[in-house]
C-alpha cells in the first residue's frame, strides 16, 4: 500500500529541493525523490546545478582565474613569483569537495525540515501515485495529494558527436579533465561553452569555440556582446561564428584525437583537437517520467505543459524548473519551487519572468535583466538609454578591471526602468540593482538619486542611471 504524503516532489535539483523544503516549512508532509549519485556512488542531492553545473563550474572558474591573474595581472601590483604551476588534480579535488559539502548540506536540510528522501527513479502513475525504483532494486509506492515534477534537464547529444566520456564530453566531462588538454574544441558559444572554454584557456589550452549562429550571444544586448567578444579575443579564446559542425571522428588508440569537420563562410574545414566539449544546450529530462494515463501533457520539446502557475491541468499535479517552459536557470527553478509550495498551502505564489537575471561567469562577467534595445525597438516601445564605462570608475581601475560598462534602459515617457545590461567585474552581483528597481517599478531617476558608496563598482550603475537623464558627472553627455 502506498504511503500517503501531502506533497511528493520528483527531483531534488534547485526547483525540487526548494519546493520540498518550503512545503515542509508550511506544515505539509513531504517526500522528495532523486536518482542522482555522486562520484563516490552515494546519493547526491542538488541536481545538475550543484553536482555538475553551476557550483562546480564556479569553483573551476575561480581557480583558473587565480592562476591566470598570476601570469597576467600580479606583476602590475608589484607581485613577482617564479615557476607558477597548476595541479589539475588538486583543483578538481577542491571542486569535488565543495560539491560534496553542499550536497550533504541539502541532505541535512531535509532532515531538519522533516522531508523524507527517497533515492531512486520516480515515475508518475495515474491518480497521483509515484513509483520509486530504488538503487537497491526494490520499489516503493507513494501517494501524493499533490505531486510536483522537478525532473530537470539533460545535455543535448549531437548524433555526429556522441559522448564517449573521454575525448568527446558534455559539461560533466568538461569539469573533470585530469590534465589541461593541449587543444580543446567547444561546440556552442553559450553559457557552458564560454565558461568551461575560459577555464581551460586560462590554464594553457588552445581553445576554439565553434558557434553555428552568425551572431555572437544573440540573447544579450548587442553592445555587451561586442565588448565581451573583444575581451575574449584578447584572452586568446578563438570564437568562430557561422561554423556548423557536421562530423566528428576519434582517431588514435593510446593518444586519442578528435577530428572535427565544420562548414563556415569559406567552405568545409577540419580541426584536430585532443578534447571536444559539446555544449549546444539542454533538454527537459522527461523520458520515462510519465506512465500511461496520467493526463499530463508533454510538448514537442519534451517539456511538461503548465499554466502560468506551474499547474499541469491534472488535479494536484504541478511541474517546475528546467522540465517546463521558461529559461533553464537554477534561480528560476528556485522561485517556481517555492511559489508552487505556497500555492498548495493556500498562499499567493508567483514568479515574475520579466525580472529574472541572466549571468555568464566569464572574465569579464556578463549580466542582464529585462529588455534589450533590439527588443524594445521590435516592440515599438519608446525608450531612452544611459551608459557608463568601468574604465572611468576609480574602484574598477584600482582593481585592474577596467573593461566593460553598464547600460540602463528606461521608458521614454514614464522613465520606468525596462532593462539593465552589464559587462565587467562582479556584474553578477551588480545586476540585482536592476532587478530590484524593476520589481518595485522604479525609474532611472530613482536609481540616479540613490546614494551609492564611493569608491565602489556600484557607482557605475549610478552614473549610467544619471546618464539616462543626460546629467552624468563623470562623462560627457
Amino acid at each position: 500500500m502506498a504511503e500517503q504524503f501531502d506533497v511528493v516532489v520528483i527531483g531534488a535539483g534547485p526547483a525540487g529541493y526548494h519546493a520540498a523544503i518550503r512545503a515542509a516549512q508550511l506544515g505539509l508532509k513531504t517526500a522528495c525523490i532523486d536518482a542522482a549519485l555522486g562520484k563516490d556512488g552515494k546519493p547526491a542531492l542538488g541536481g545538475t546545478c550543484l553536482r555538475v553545473g553551476c557550483i562546480p563550474s564556479k569553483a573551476l572558474l575561480d581557480s583558473s582565474r587565480q592562476y591566470w591573474n598570476m601570469g597576467h595581472i600580479f606583476d602590475q601590483h608589484g607581485i613577482s613569483f617564479n615557476d607558477a604551476k597548476m595541479d589539475v588534480s588538486k583543483m578538481v579535488g577542491r571542486k569535488d569537495a565543495i560539491v560534496k559539502q553542499f550536497t550533504g548540506g541539502i541532505a541535512q536540510l531535509f532532515k531538519a525540515n522533516k522531508v523524507t528522501a527517497y533515492y531512486g527513479f520516480g515515475q508518475l502513475q495515474a491518480g497521483n501515485i509515484v513509483t520509486v525504483k530504488q538503487h537497491d532494486g526494490s520499489e516503493v509506492e507513494l501517494k501524493g495529494t499533490n505531486v510536483i515534477i522537478a525532473a530537470g534537464s539533460d545535455s543535448i547529444e549531437l548524433p555526429f558527436a556522441k559522448f564517449d566520456g573521454d575525448a568527446i564530453v558534455d559539461n560533466v566531462g568538461g569539469l573533470d579533465f585530469t590534465e589541461v588538454p593541449k587543444r580543446l574544441a567547444v561546440i556552442g558559444a553559450g553559457v557552458i561553452g564560454l565558461e568551461l572554454g575560459s577555464v581551460w584557456k586560462r590554464l594553457g589550452s588552445e581553445v576554439t569555440i565553434l558557434e553555428a549562429l552568425p551572431e555572437f550571444l544573440a540573447a544579450a544586448d548587442a553592445e555587451v556582446a561586442k565588448v565581451a567578444a573583444r575581451e575574449f579575443k584578447k584572452q586568446g579564446l578563438e570564437i568562430k561564428l557561422g561554423a556548423k559542425v557536421s562530423k566528428t571522428e576519434i582517431t588514435g588508440k593510446k593518444t586519442k584525437e578528435v577530428v572535427v569537420t565544420y562548414t563556415d563562410g569559406e567552405g568545409e574545414k577540419t580541426l584536430t583537437v585532443d578534447k571536444l566539449l559539446v555544449a549546444v544546450g539542454r533538454r527537459a529530462a522527461t523520458k520515462g517520467l510519465l506512465a500511461d494515463g496520467t493526463g499530463v501533457k508533454v510538448n514537442e520539446r519534451g517539456q511538461i505543459e503548465v499554466d502560468d502557475h506551474c499547474h499541469t491541468g491534472v488535479d494536484g499535479v504541478w511541474a517546475v524548473g528546467d522540465c517546463v517552459r521558461g529559461p533553464m536557470l537554477a534561480h528560476k527553478g528556485f522561485e517556481e519551487g517555492v511559489a508552487v509550495a505556497e500555492l498548495i498551502a493556500g498562499l499567493p505564489g508567483h514568479v515574475n519572468f520579466d525580472t529574472i537575471p541572466w549571468v555568464i561567469y566569464t572574465e569579464p562577467e556578463l549580466a542582464w535583466v529585462g529588455k534589450t534595445e533590439a527588443q524594445l525597438k521590435a516592440e515599438g516601445i519608446p525608450y531612452k538609454a544611459g551608459s557608463f564605462p568601468f574604465a572611468a570608475n576609480g574602484r574598477a581601475v584600482a582593481m585592474i578591471e577596467p573593461a566593460g560598462f553598464v547600460k540602463v534602459l528606461a521608458h521614454a515617457e514614464t522613465d520606468r526602468v525596462l532593462g539593465m545590461h552589464l559587462v565587467g567585474a562582479n556584474v553578477s552581483e551588480l545586476v540585482h540593482e536592476g532587478v530590484l528597481t524593476m520589481e518595485f517599478s522604479g525609474s532611472a531617476d530613482d536609481l540616479a538619486r540613490i546614494c551609492h558608496a564611493h569608491p565602489s563598482l556600484s557607482e557605475v550603475i549610478h552614473d549610467a542611471a544619471m546618464a539616462v537623464g543626460k546629467r552624468a558627472i563623470h562623462k560627457a553627455n
